[in-house]
């Protein structure tokens, strides 16, 4: 397990001013072995906040570390699953797997990834190239990969996008296992809060709220804040 952290954590795109950066002085501790659900309404930072600390996405101020490392340099610690599949479409599964295994030097790949793509129940289409894959089974790909190099850490950017229900409860199964630290992004509140311990909102890119999720209380306090922030 591992901790991430954010100290005065802004980010922004090419193009955007200061004060309407994606992320604006973010604090943030998530100590090792939480699961941090991420919520807010669109626009409001999550994909970036993902980006950055998956190491695809600089910081403009502040630090984002993982491990007490910055984020750029501890993707070895990371695995990623987003809504975009960030797959190749003219290799096969096997060979998407493959090709990620030999960047994070996994030891005996094959043997890996022929058994996390029977976890991921797509075996039997390791042959087929990405692109001719459905979208659930491409994002059953994804999650294969995201555990290739067995991190501490999971960044999961609405992992449940095209997904039916008997993949989504993989991915469940697999935020729910003891062993990691998780953030995870939905705008699935019920579900959410089935797989978090703690629940941190963004609004316009700036962290407006934190709390843990023990109780029903706990839950209807998020959904009225979450509806306040829509009519705003």
């Amino acid at each position: 397990m591992i901790e991430l952290r954010g100290e005065g954590l802004s980010a922004r795109y090419p193009g955007q001013p200061a004060s309407m950066a994606a992320l604006i002085d973010i604090d943030i501790d998530v100590p090792p072995g939480e699961r941090l659900l991420l919520l807010g309404p669109n626009g409001a930072g999550k994909s970036t906040f993902i980006r950055v600390f998956a190491g695809l996405m600089r910081a403009a101020h502040g630090r984002a570390l993982i491990g007490g490392e910055p984020a750029r340099h501890a993707r070895k610690h990371v695995g990623v699953v987003s809504h975009a599949t960030y797959l190749y479409d003219e290799l096969t599964a096997a060979e998407n797997l493959r090709l990620y295994a030999a960047l994070y030097g996994v030891a005996e790949p094959n043997a890996r990834l022929a058994f996390l793509l029977e976890h991921v129940g797509i075996a039997h289409l390791c042959d087929v190239q990405v692109g001719r894959l459905s979208r659930g089974q491409q994002q059953r790909v994804s999650i294969a990969r995201a555990l290739l190099h067995d991190p501490p850490l999971l960044l999961l950017d609405e992992p449940d996008a095209g997904l039916d229900v008997a993949a989504f409860a993989l991915v469940a199964e697999i935020i729910s296992s003891p062993g990691r630290t998780v953030v995870v992004t939905t705008h699935n509140l019920a579900t959410g809060l089935r797989l978090g311990t703690r629940a941190a909102i963004l609004a316009r890119g700036h962290l407006v709220h934190q709390q843990p999720i023990l109780s029903a209380d706990d839950a209807d306090t998020l959904a009225r804040r979450l509806e306040s922030l829509a009519r705003e």
